[in-house]
């Protein structure tokens, strides 16, 4: 049986908090669709959990089923939605969710329309549906209405070479709390498919969490690859994703068989 957690009850995202302070968070992507991983990651120690509905095959409802899953644990949740489709932003916030990474951004309008999309007039557009939204509690939140625009965390991903290069204007965007780099997209945009630690893909990243830092922005990334990890953290980034757990079982499997199968 699922629990609401005391943040879910008084509305406070203890990681957007966190993050504000300067502290380094550290987390880890989910892409396996079921609650038992789910509940594996967020007892593992990391600060937040990732459910990838981009790449994952996590439908509506295993989203809101994972959200449940991890929030009994100190973990925070975050979800990236497959897009920046308002009408999928809207669900997953009524589900419950308050870290929103949305992927591909490429343009301050574009930033504009999904800041916008997750909040409540007069800052945005986000539809009033408090009695039968889960985040609200189904109303049984106080003045949940008018604390919801400030608790929810907006996080932007910058991941080709056209969302390098609208940086600057998107970091004027009023609401965006988090900008988010993607290497392995960027990689493939920049002719590198493949190759995230490329030296040049390392140095763009780099150059962009100075950017964002020195905008006065949080800066994240996510990367399993040590010196990048190490090289993006000493730039300013403070929300810091290092592993995908689809890798974890992969690797682990594999490296067992090896040490096993090797003296048969």
């Amino acid at each position: 049986m699922y629990h609401t957690t005391p943040s879910m009850k008084h509305n406070f995202n203890p990681l957007k908090a966190s993050l504000l302070k300067g502290d380094k968070r550290y987390g880890i992507w989910h892409g396996i669709p079921h609650t038992y991983a789910a509940e594996l990651c967020a007892g593992s120690g990391f600060d937040w959990v990732c459910i990838d509905g981009e790449h994952g095959p996590f439908t509506p409802d295993q989203i809101l089923h994972h959200l449940q899953a991890i929030e009994p644990h100190e973990a925070t949740a975050m979800v990236r939605v497959p897009s920046d489709d308002a009408s999928m932003i809207k669900r997953v916030l009524d589900f419950g969710a308050q870290n929103i990474v949305v992927p591909m951004v490429e343009s301050a309008e574009q930033a504009e329309r999904i800041v916008r999309s997750m909040k409540y007039p007069p800052e945005g557009f986000r539809g009033v549906g408090g009695g039968i939204a889960r985040g609200a509690q189904w109303n049984r939140i106080e003045n949940y209405l008018q604390k919801a625009n400030d608790q929810i965390c907006s996080i932007l991903q910058i991941e080709s070479v056209k969302g390098v290069e609208t940086l600057d204007d998107i970091l004027k965007i009023e609401g965006v709390d988090v900008l988010f780099m993607g290497p392995a997209d960027l990689a493939a945009s920049m002719g590198y498919l493949g190759n995230a630690s490329h030296d040049k893909v390392v140095e763009t990243t780099v150059n962009c969490i100075k950017n964002i830092v020195a905008a006065g922005k949080i800066a994240g990334f996510l990367s399993t690859y040590p010196e990048s990890i190490q090289a993006y953290t000493e730039a300013g980034a403070t929300m810091i994703g290092v592993a995908v757990d689809t890798d974890i079982l992969k690797e682990g499997t594999e490296e067992l068989a090896r040490r096993y199968k090797s003296h048969s």
